[in-house]
């Protein structure tokens, strides 16, 4: 019984560790501990269902933890973790803060019209291995952003000597990623710096049609997902805005891949080379009777003065109420002469002044004679430079991705109040999952309530605000009438008067009445 026991046990060890392995090849690894746990269970091994349920609880429940490279949540202060540079141009001041309207804290851009760059080494460096990796953060724009940048840069190994409080933007990265608006400028960047492997230049290689930034002042999470294939995804509060190709040149500007065939720089157009596809004939003559000196328009003599035609009147005269200012000083200012107005009398006129007849086109205009055009003998067609092969031309199966060593934000804004938070690098996209339905979603969740009522009050407010215009218009006509009424009153004999009084007394009690 005791070896049967233990022959199960061996069966399901070597079954776990199979499910694990392909599991985690396939990034679900714990969905081969749930399903070990289980096995587990029905084989009467419990201490063993226990382990795998643990290990089970701890790769769901706190986040996938052994592949999470980079997390910051921003919790605690950052200082000593993050180093701000110390370079001169480099003068605003990053806080820690909580995002407005809940307790969630973040690093805060707290100044208007400022540089900042701070930055923050990774434990150890993150390669791409065969290219994937999910980086993620959440950025709230809590002014609007109406010139800056909110963006991330992962940055390749330096030497030993490097110092972090050196950090500007001439540090080396490997990917520039986030929000980035200006003028007509309005994108969710995504920018591979790329090493070319002929020249061994790096190369900034930009999405092409990147996606726009959410339109209001709520927080928002953004993922730059790198799979296997050359693939990108690009999300916005997890929704996909933009897929992409790395190795396609309708995706990235310039293509990561050069063209085969270049234009040849050296290459010149002949001297001789006609590319003019029409040309005058050289055996036309110009029509004797082509007068090339008849004007285009000549004077209408059919033309009759309108009737009622005011001749002796000009359009404009002096405003007869305009008064010399009290400080005018002739000999400063010199002679002051009244403004001009219109002349009341040209209103209902055809027209003012001397009438002259008009002018007309003229029927024996036809400008001057050019010889008409006909097929170049001699054309050769548009001159175009011979295509050679690139000298720098290469194949490349996927991109060769720089590791990154840190994390760094290096931006120039007119706006304050962008809060950075929960910054995530990972090779999973279920952990990068998991942090925006834990991190993220409750708080957008309740900024996006917060802002439905708020927009509902101030819609409350504007029709609160235009009755009390119509009561008052109300008001204003109900008085008037009041005041009419008593002076028509006065008019009246003693006797009247005291009975319109007693009468207008009740009249003005219900008006009283009426309007509070």
């Amino acid at each position: 019984m005791e070896w049967k026991k233990i022959h199960r046990l061996l069966q399901l060890v070597v079954v776990t560790a199979v499910l694990i392995d392909h599991a985690a090849a396939s990034d679900d690894v714990a969905s081969a501990l749930i399903v070990s746990s289980s096995i587990s269970s029905h084989c009467f091994f419990p201490q063993l269902s226990l382990l795998l349920f643990i290990m089970q609880c701890y790769y769901t429940e706190i986040g996938h933890g052994f592949d999470k490279v980079l997390y910051e949540p921003f919790d605690d202060s950052f200082e000593g973790s993050w180093i701000a540079s110390e370079r001169d141009d480099y003068k605003g001041v990053w806080k820690l803060s909580k995002s407005e309207g809940h307790d969630d804290y973040g690093l805060l851009v707290s100044e208007k019209a400022r540089k900042y760059a701070i930055v923050k080494e990774l434990g150890e460096i993150f390669s791409f291995k065969d290219g994937k990796a999910v980086l993620q953060f959440e950025v709230r724009l809590q002014n609007d952003l109406e010139c800056g940048g909110a963006y991330l840069k992962y940055l390749r190994p330096l030497q030993d000597s490097w110092d972090p409080r050196n950090f500007d933007n001439n540090h080396p990265y490997s990917i520039m990623f986030g929000p980035d608006k200006c003028g007509p400028t309005n994108k969710v960047h995504f920018i591979l710096n790329h090493r070319n492997p002929k020249t061994g230049k790096y190369v900034e290689h930009h999405l092409k049609f990147p996606p726009p930034l959410p339109s209001d002042k709520l927080t928002h999470v953004y993922t730059a997902v790198l799979r296997p294939g050359n693939q990108l995804s690009i999300l916005i509060d997890g929704g996909e805005k933009k897929k992409a190709n790395f190795l396609s040149g309708e995706d990235f500007e310039p293509a990561l891949v050069p063209p085969k065939m270049i234009t040849d720089p050296n290459d010149k157009k002949p001297d001789d080379w006609d590319e003019r596809e029409k040309v005058p004939d050289s055996t036309a003559v110009k029509p004797e009777d082509w007068d090339e000196d008849a004007p285009m328009e000549i004077i209408d003599e059919a033309a009759e003065k309108p009737l009622g035609w005011l001749d002796y009147e000009t359009e404009e005269i002096d405003d007869p109420q305009a008064v010399k200012p009290e400080d005018w000083d002739d000999e400063e200012d010199g002679e002051w002469e009244p403004p001009k107005m219109q002349n009341p009398k040209c209103v209902l006129a055809p027209g003012c002044g001397e009438w002259k007849k008009p002018m007309k086109r003229n029927p024996a205009y036809k400008g001057k004679w050019k010889a008409p055009l006909i097929d170049n003998p001699n054309y050769k067609g548009v001159w175009k430079p011979r295509q050679i092969p690139n000298p720098d031309y290469y194949v490349l199966d996927k991109p060769d991705f720089e590791p990154i060593a840190a994390v760094g934000i290096e931006i120039w804004t007119m706006q304050d109040g962008i809060l950075f938070d929960n910054i995530l690098i990972t090779r999973d996209e279920k952990v990068a999952e998991t942090y925006r339905e834990r991190t993220w979603k409750p708080k957008y969740q309740a900024e996006k309530e917060k802002q439905k009522a708020q927009e509902a009050g101030s819609g409350l407010a504007g029709i609160i605000s235009s009755f009390q215009v119509l009561y008052t218009v109300a008001s204003l006509k109900l008085c008037i009438l009041y005041i009419s009424w008593y002076l028509i009153s006065l008019k009246f004999s003693i006797f009247s008067r005291q009975c319109c009084r007693r009468k207008f007394s009740t009249f003005s009690i219900s008006l009283q009445r009426f309007l509070y």
